[in-house]
């Protein structure tokens, strides 16, 4: 088991210090000022004394905190002392990469810092951290030494090469994660040499060697792990805590005994909808097909186990398999590329024998062989079988009256058939998961509430009896923002679509052109964007600006890095690119927003999420649509200030926010309450930015 605390029965645990610390380090005057020359901050301090109560209470706290009050360290310091204190884990959960660096590059070594500067906090200074991956990600050196000494069984001849790269790239790399390794890997290949298997342990592998079992092993001395929202909701959902000690309550909610920060928690609620749902798909499929036996290569599991009698159920079942998913591309995918699934039997079950056949004779084969390592692959396997064969049959019949059910075309060519469902409600599973583990959960974000109040957000965090907090931002935006408000732009509807977008593309070439540093154009439609893009792109690069665009070639944190290096870049995104973008300094001069970002109801989970709410009475739009937006709006309109010194201008182009009642929401929720009105006839006069 992982956890710090391996004693459980033995000598009573100290007391933590971490409110009495947190007083001492965060007060005016106080350790962060002498010990880190930092300036304090009132609104810090109010969250690091609220966090510190919450984890030496092991309670639950939702704490909104605006952006510049350092809510890193807020969280981290009393976090790392508690955890010292009790021995045990603190679980820092993030949805961004940028955040997870920031928190292991810079804030942590500010905490050891701190820690060294006064002997009071010296025994916190020695604190381990690591940072959660999934086991899919490392390269596992017993798997790699097996695959090379019998590569015969397990890959074509086309493969060794990429098998004799990768076994180069193990003697060179100090991580063993794949994403070290370029050109990426093949994922046929990694399959057959990654961690992600029973062939992985401590039973069967050198610890000093492999790459899984060293990490595993820093996770386990760990004070502090970060990890990600999706990895974190995917491990819960797989039994967290609880799976590790299933013969007694454990109080945990990944690990024994610890307690969690999730941090930018706004986005809780939807990761967590992700993976407490089903999904399976006919690329996953096949693979773990062909990771038995594959027809074309004549290799896999089967080439040594099993026979030509387990090679013909193979071939059986991925024949079986293929006019499945083409079945249903051909029919429920026909015309649309997502659709919902509202009656059982979609397909008839063909799979379910093909599926049944291979469970049964997996077993039969493991029951045939001695304890060990091949015998444990082979019930792995059988698992792997039965957990296709049951998601099918789940998604088929429907059998959760909970969840929403439907199948989408994906991959790049879309031509990748998924299954997937979804809870309606993610909160009774939070609630049971997260908030029920009987261990602190800390939630924290700049954007957690709507009208000034947490509490619709708790409702739908299964967080109901937590503690709410709200601080605003430490920094002056009377002085360092200007707000610009569009009165003009024609609202778009399908009767004034071309014009809207032509009025668009005019108001965007004005604002971009008269802000010297860059802009960040945020669109909610991958269509508009593209159409606003082809007419203003070539004026953008004829004027000598970088012009950058979500969905082309180059990653988000490709786009940002570009965009931070040219000062004055026009950037164009959608969706992502509303949150979790950090471009301080006038790199990022000004944010135009094209239109409030109410999500469409189309999507089968918010389809189902507004019958669900229209069923107790309820109105979609006010509970779930009009919510999502304002916190979306916050997360966009929070790209522009990122530190102190920062200014700039943040213009939106959709006149809803004065034509309609609800648009004083938006207005209401800007750091900055005073805003200019503009139109094409005035903004030339009215439109001032920072010189």
């Amino acid at each position: 088991m992982i956890g710090l605390r391996e004693d459980s029965g033995s000598a009573p645990v100290p007391a933590s210090q971490a409110p009495a610390l947190a007083a001492k380090i965060f007060a005016a005057a106080g350790w962060l000022q002498t010990g880190l020359k930092l300036e304090h901050r009132p609104e810090q301090e109010t969250m690091a004394r609220a966090v510190a109560a919450a984890v030496k209470a092991d309670e639950p706290i939702l704490f909104e905190a605006g952006t510049g009050v350092g809510k890193s360290l807020a969280y981290l310091v009393p976090g790392l002392i508690h955890a010292v204190d009790q021995s045990r884990q603190l679980i820092v959960s993030t949805h961004t990469i940028a955040l997870q660096e920031q928190l292991e590059s810079s804030d942590l070594p500010k905490c050891r810092r701190l820690f060294k500067s006064r002997p009071e906090l010296e025994k916190y200074a020695d604190f381990k951290s690591a940072v959660l991956v999934g086991k899919s990600n490392y390269l596992c050196t017993t798997r790699l030494g097996l695959a090379l000494a019998d590569r015969t069984t397990l890959l074509g001849d086309a493969d060794y090469d990429e098998l004799k790269r990768i076994a180069e790239w193990a003697e060179a790399t100090d991580s063993g994660l794949r994403h070290d390794l370029r050109p990426p890997p093949r994922p046929e290949v990694w399959d057959v040499v990654n961690a992600d298997s029973s062939s992985c342990s401590r039973k069967h592998c050198d610890c000093e060697k492999c790459f899984y079992q060293r990490a595993r092993a820093r996770l386990r001395a760990a004070q502090v792990v970060i990890v990600n929202h999706a990895l974190l909701f995917a491990l819960i959902n797989a039994g967290g805590a609880q799976a590790q000690s299933p013969d007694r309550e454990t109080r945990g909610v990944l690990f024994a005994d610890d307690f969690v920060v999730l941090d930018e928690a706004h986005t809780v609620p939807e990761v967590a909808t992700q993976n407490f749902g089903l999904s399976l798909s006919s690329y996953g499929t096949d693979r773990a097909l062909k990771f038995l036996y594959n027809p074309r290569t004549k290799r896999g599991l089967f080439r040594k186990h099993g026979g030509a009698q387990a090679q013909q159920l193979v071939v059986d079942a991925l024949e079986a398999s293929g006019q499945f998913f083409d079945l249903l591309g051909a029919t429920l995918l026909a015309q649309r590329p997502i659709v919902r699934v509202r009656e059982a039997g979609p397909a008839d079950p063909t799979l379910d024998g093909p599926l049944g056949a291979l469970h049964r004779l997996l077993g039969q084969l493991a029951d045939k062989l001695e304890d060990g390592r091949e015998r444990d692959e082979l019930l792995e396997q059988k698992q792997r079988i039965k957990g296709l064969q049951s998601g099918l049959n789940e998604w088929l019949t429907l059998a959760d009256t909970g969840h929403v059910y439907w199948a989408e075309r994906s991959g790049r060519k879309q031509t990748i058939v998924s299954l997937r469902s979804a809870p309606i409600d993610v909160a009774p599973a939070l609630r049971r998961h997260l908030f029920g583990c009987g261990t602190s959960v800390v939630c924290t974000s700049a954007t957690l509430a709507m009208g000034g109040e947490i509490a619709p957000f708790a409702a739908r965090m299964g967080a109901d009896d937590a503690r709410h907090v709200l601080v605003k931002s430490p920094f002056d935006f009377a002085r360092k923002m200007r707000v610009y408000v569009a009165r003009d732009v024609p609202l778009p509807t399908p009767q004034e679509a071309k014009l809207a977008l032509e009025v668009l593309a005019d108001y965007i070439a004005f604002c971009a052109g008269r802000v010297a540093g860059g802009t960040l154009v945020l669109f909610t439609s991958y269509t508009d964007m593209r159409a606003v893009a082809a007419t203003l792109e070539p004026q953008f690069r004829a004027a000598g600006r970088l012009f950058l665009m979500q969905g082309a070639e180059l990653s988000r944190t490709e786009l940002t890095r570009q965009m931070r290096a040219a000062g004055n870049a026009v950037l164009f995104g959608t969706d992502s690119f509303w949150t979790g973008v950090d471009v301080p300094g006038d790199a990022l001069a000004q944010v135009v927003i094209t239109r409030l970002p109410f999500d469409p109801p189309t999507h089968p989970i918010t389809e189902a999420r507004c019958d669900f709410i229209r069923d107790r009475g309820g109105s979609p739009f006010n509970e779930l649509t009009l919510p999502d937006a304002l916190i979306k709006f916050r997360q966009g309109i929070g790209r522009l200030i990122r530190t102190a010194d920062d200014r700039g201008l943040v213009t939106i182009l959709d006149s809803r926010v004065l034509a309609k009642s609800y648009g004083r929401l938006f207005l209401d929720s800007l750091p900055q309450p005073e805003f200019t009105v503009l139109t094409r006839e005035t903004r030339a006069d009215a439109f001032h930015p920072f010189a």
